[in-house]
């Protein structure tokens, strides 16, 4: 699971490296996110793909808060890219050790992964009504819930000349309505606060855990688990827990082991029919143009923001049109979500 540092925070300075590792993280999940999304073959799984895409769009989401909440702050939020496989920006990993992030296709292991990722400080233990649990999902650490609740509390002690309101602020009411909205004060940026850890991780008050966030649908953890569990989360007032995965099934078919490939960066494609360097390309094309297009987003840009919904559906189609294309192996692969820079000489 993801576990940050955090530092005593004694300057909005410091609050402001905190959010900048914060936008890096709720960015970085992105692309495993979508990787498995996009390996999901068409015409199955569609639950799956239900679940998996709502996480990413939240995703999307939580970055864009964090970077409000910058923003209002005077600071200055920078769209990095990650490299997979490898460790997410702040990330010490349980025992100290970093977790490292890979790009895998629709299977156990990306489910796992993306549980591992958002799984809360405490996760519950859910009993599965009809299955055994197949794999460990992740061992317990510190998670970005106590990150953010770290940040949380040295917001609230400060002054209300510390926030600058409408700076730079992503309102796009086209995107996202009633999710993102524009960070003004410490009211604004607590609510922000609220709504990632919610949707992320669920509410605990006490000893009692509510898988459920703020729109009493299941949280990031539970979502992903539902598809890992194949069992649709169920609250069962009988059950000491409260809720277990099923007895209600959710349909999964999962891909043939090998399928796909894993971490396509780390793969050379120079030795690959043209087709498949080709669509590699247009992967990267897009995701270029959709970083660009964010960065213009967060630092103010008009109209920035509905170009990076645009760019991301390209990357989509062109994740998709990857999938299709074999390699000499036999494999497919899909984005490698490789950032070019200077593309066609554009930026």
């Amino acid at each position: 699971m993801i576990r940050l540092a955090v530092t005593k925070l004694t300057s909005v300075e410091d609050a402001q490296s905190l959010l900048q590792t914060a936008i890096g993280v709720e960015f970085g999940t992105l692309p495993p996110y979508l990787y498995a999304l996009y390996s999901i073959p068409p015409q199955t799984n569609p639950q799956a793909a239900q679940l998996i895409r709502s996480v990413a769009l939240q995703e999307m989401i939580h970055m864009c808060l964090a970077c409000n909440i910058l923003n209002a702050l005077g600071g200055n939020p920078v769209i990095h890219v990650q490299q997979y496989p490898g460790p997410l920006p702040g990330d010490i990993g349980p025992n100290n050790t970093p977790l490292t992030v890979h790009l895998y296709p629709f299977s156990k292991d990306a489910l796992a992964q993306g549980m591992a990722i958002e799984e809360p400080e405490n996760p519950p233990d859910y009993p599965v009504t009809t299955a055994a649990l197949l794999a460990e999902a992740a061992p317990k650490a510190v998670t970005i819930g106590q990150f953010y609740d770290a940040l949380d509390k040295f917001l609230a002690t400060l002054p209300a000349s510390a926030w600058t309101p409408n700076r730079n602020q992503i309102v796009d009411k086209q995107f996202f309505p009633g999710q993102l909205f524009a960070v003004n004060g410490y009211a604004d940026a607590h609510k922000a606060i609220t709504q990632i850890v919610s949707e992320g991780e669920g509410t605990s008050e006490g000893s009692e855990y509510d898988p459920l966030d703020f729109q009493d649908q299941p949280a990031h953890y539970f979502r992903f688990g539902e598809v890992f569990y194949e069992r649709v989360l169920t609250r069962d007032p009988g059950s000491q827990s409260g809720y277990t995965w099923g007895p209600a099934r959710l349909e999964v078919t999962w891909p043939p082991a090998g399928r796909d490939l894993t971490d396509p960066a780390l793969h050379n494609f120079s030795t690959e029919p043209p087709a498949a360097q080709a669509a590699q390309a247009a992967c990267n094309a897009a995701f270029t143009r959709m970083i660009d297009a964010l960065q213009g987003a967060v630092t103010g840009v008009d109209g920035a923001l509905g170009e990076a919904v645009r760019f991301m559906f390209d990357l989509r189609m062109a994740a998709l049109h990857a999938f299709s294309v074999p390699l000499n192996n036999g494999q497919f692969a899909g984005p490698a979500f490789l950032y070019v820079p200077n593309l066609h000489g554009d930026k």
